[in-house]
């Protein structure tokens, strides 16, 4: 099975939650009056799509409707669905590759998945022939550093860590070094995700950042934000506390295939400004893929082949 029939079969809980309702809802309404916008708008906000998009995408079918763009409520759903691939379009640009090493900051709370994205984005570019290296810099995490050591290995790629509980500012330092010296392409760098105490993670997200430009001035050159869609609008509460201590540049998704909450890719790009990245949607290692908007929207919008369906002939 492909990545985009995978990807269909992954969004069933968000489907069901999202564009099933909303087919439910155009079949037994006769007109796009008020009470059909209400119950869009809870549909809307029920998959997590957030209040500020979902009051945009309202007014826009109340608009349409209005001037006869769309004329009744089965020309709904393809408004939606284009207003929303609008939505999401960006420049394209997944990860910005320049400069020996390329370092790409990784920061995100625990348990979202961030070692494991870490793990897999190494993996990626390894099978592309890129030279990737990993930093261990989440030293407070006993388990860190050892899942980060065997994703190296998977992947095949150096990893520069220190013993638990060592300044993360110094790990990056060493890798950095290494990284020059051996002449790698990529270097991926873990990060604590503690958000109870934000003033730590400000001083060390701020510490690494200064020890990478010293480095390496333009570095670095992304900073992912890890975030789990199954804790649809809690992501955003995430998003903004990371984007007040460092200059996120994208965002990967984690666990979508275990969330009926995916609207919420539509909220990060709509309310933060920022670009979904990368998405991951299983546990294998090649459940992992550039995020590709419309490929996307395709996927929650139209359901997967049924399993034994009549195939055409050939």
């Amino acid at each position: 099975m492909g990545f985009f029939e995978n990807l269909k079969k992954s969004l069933t809980k968000t489907r069901q939650n999202f564009t099933d309702r909303i087919s439910e809802l155009v079949g037994a309404s006769a007109k796009i009056d008020e009470d059909f916008l209400d119950e869009l708008e809870m549909i809307l906000l029920t998959a997590d799509v957030g209040v500020a998009t979902t009051e945009g995408l309202i007014d826009d079918v109340r608009q349409a409707a209005r001037k006869k763009e769309i004329q009744g409520t089965q020309d709904v759903i393809p408004f939606l669905k284009k207003r929303i691939a609008d939505l999401l379009h960006d420049d394209g640009v997944r990860t910005r590759i320049s400069g020996h090493p390329t370092v790409i900051l990784v920061v995100g709370v625990n348990g979202v998945g961030k070692t494991t994205t870490i793990g897999k984005l190494a993996n990626y570019f390894h099978l592309f022939n890129y030279k990737v290296m990993l930093a261990a810099g989440d030293t407070f995490r006993a388990a860190a550093s050892a899942q980060l050591k065997i994703w190296g290995q998977r992947a095949g790629c150096d990893v520069i860590a220190h013993e638990e509980g060592a300044d993360p500012a110094a790990v990056v330092f060493d890798a950095l070094k290494a990284a020059k010296a051996r002449g790698v392409d990529i270097l991926f760098v873990d990060t604590a995700g503690r958000l109870h105490n934000k003033a730590n993670l400000m001083n060390e997200l701020g510490k690494i950042d200064r020890i990478i430009k010293r480095e390496i001035p333009d570095a670095p050159q992304e900073v992912f934000l890890v975030l789990d869609a199954t804790t649809g609008q809690n992501a955003i509460t995430q998003a903004k506390v990371f984007m007040e201590t460092t200059p996120v540049t994208g965002v990967v998704l984690t666990k979508l295939d275990g969330t009926a909450k995916g609207g919420v890719v539509v909220a990060i790009k709509k309310e933060l400004g920022l670009p979904v990245k990368w998405i991951g949607i299983g546990e294998g290692i090649m459940d992992f893929r550039p995020f590709e908007p419309d490929k996307f929207v395709d996927a929650l919008f139209d359901p997967p082949a049924e399993d034994g369906a009549d195939q055409p002939e050939a």
